[in-house]
């Protein structure tokens, strides 16, 4: 059996299910890769006879995953290899069409999934010259707000937090960017938003309130099934984007600001997925292709409190500013259903 997919935009073919995906059929999705698991295919074996080069030896990290990994290159960019400190690899091909995938006990299925729709997805998008936003994005209006910072700011707090008052997310920690005449449109992700118990103790009272994301992990993940929470499935014109401070102790926090557009380019710079990757021409079209965005969508700051309890003030100050600029912007053609 076949499980078809679509996240971020591009169509998934696996050999096995994949946690927290539901399976579309294969006659409606145009599969872009193929991901396999189990016992390693001829391709991969071949890949490893190539002679090789390092590419990144990356730390751990709360904004990647939840461990160290280093991305090897095999061959001129024929494959490339992702191996994890727990054991944890993936081989993929330079299109890229085919990825392997495989973990090592006590990790389980729900453990691969959680590394593949996080950075793997995020390389792929990369290899294909799609950029994407470190953010989380929900669906205000008929159009797509993008929340972006650092690991830690509160991005996905944020979305998860309007998601409870019943606000639609799009996506959570990559944001894929589809630009189409002069507009930037907001691709959606999977229908999760992965939350640290901490948080999820802020937004429901007690850390353990949500499912977690593995059985080895304390991460936990909010569905958005339409129960608790609502998934926007479809690519929204990208209206607004909020760009995460850290959080204040100050007793005006939280609150917004406008951000210069210099400024707000700076920032967007930095925070986009897997930034570092780049070499030096691909940053250079990254960066006109976010200067186009920062001349044609709203860049705001939001400055929040260090206090937890004004999550909810903060969800009330976005959703009255977001929908007052976007009733200025929004045009009919522009709403998309969610």
């Amino acid at each position: 059996m076949r499980y078809s997919y679509q996240v971020y935009g591009l169509g998934i073919q696996s050999v096995s299910k994949i946690e927290g995906l539901s399976s579309l059929p294969a006659t409606i999705l145009t599969p872009n890769i193929a991901f396999e698991t189990g016992s390693q295919p001829d391709w991969v074996t071949r890949a490893k006879t190539l002679p090789r080069r390092l590419r990144s030896h990356r730390p751990e990290s709360e904004a990647l995953t939840h461990a160290t990994f280093i991305l090897t290159e095999h061959g001129d960019a024929q494959f490339f290899h992702f191996a994890y400190s727990d054991g944890t690899q993936f081989f993929i091909d330079g299109e890229p069409r085919r990825v392997w995938g495989a973990v090592e006990p006590p990790l389980t299925s729900e453990d691969l999934a959680t590394y593949f729709l996080g950075p793997i997805m995020g390389f792929l998008l990369r290899q294909r010259h799609i950029t994407s936003l470190h953010a989380s994005a929900v669906n205000i209006a008929g159009q797509a707000v993008a929340f972006c910072g650092d690991a830690g700011y509160g991005k996905s707090t944020t979305a998860a937090a309007l998601a409870l008052r019943g606000i639609p997310v799009l996506s959570e920690d990559i944001v894929p960017l589809r630009e189409a005449n002069r507009q930037f449109h907001a691709v959606p992700g999977y229908p999760r938003v992965n939350l640290w118990p901490d948080s999820v103790a802020k937004l429901l009272g007690s850390p353990d309130a949500l499912p977690q994301l593995t059985p080895v992990w304390e991460k936990r993940y909010l569905a958005l099934d339409g129960q608790q929470a609502h998934f926007a499935s479809h690519e929204l014109p990208l209206g607004l984007i909020y760009v995460f401070s850290p959080r204040s102790p100050e007793p005006a926090a939280p609150r917004l600001e406008n951000v210069r557009p210099r400024i707000a380019l700076l920032e967007l710079v930095q925070n986009t997925y897997m930034n570092w990757l780049l070499d030096r021409q691909q940053r250079a079209v990254e960066f006109d292709t976010l200067a186009r965005l920062v001349r044609s969508v709203p860049i705001r700051r939001i400055i929040p409190s260090t206090d937890p309890q004004k999550i909810n003030l903060l969800c009330d100050l976005i959703l009255k500013d977001a929908e007052n600029i976007l009733s200025r912007n929004c045009k009919p053609s522009d709403v998309v259903p969610t």
